[in-house]
């Protein structure tokens, strides 16, 4: 996996975590849920870098 792809969905991360603060701030419960949407989506796709990342070092082993 690349380091860009890891710094944006990192980057997508927080824009969620952003996003939920500033929905729980004002009392904006479609935000705040959209802010833990984009988290949760965010967080699947690094554990699909992680799981890449580890398939690479195993396959590196094994040559």
């Amino acid at each position: 996996m690349s380091f860009e792809d890891k710094v944006e969905h990192k980057a997508e991360e927080l824009k969620g975590e952003a996003k939920e603060h500033y929905g729980t701030a004002t009392g904006d419960e479609e935000l705040r849920a959209e802010g833990r949407a984009d988290q949760d989506a965010a967080n699947v796709k690094q554990a699909g870098d992680e799981l890449k990342d580890a398939a690479h070092d195993v396959k590196d082993a094994l040559s």
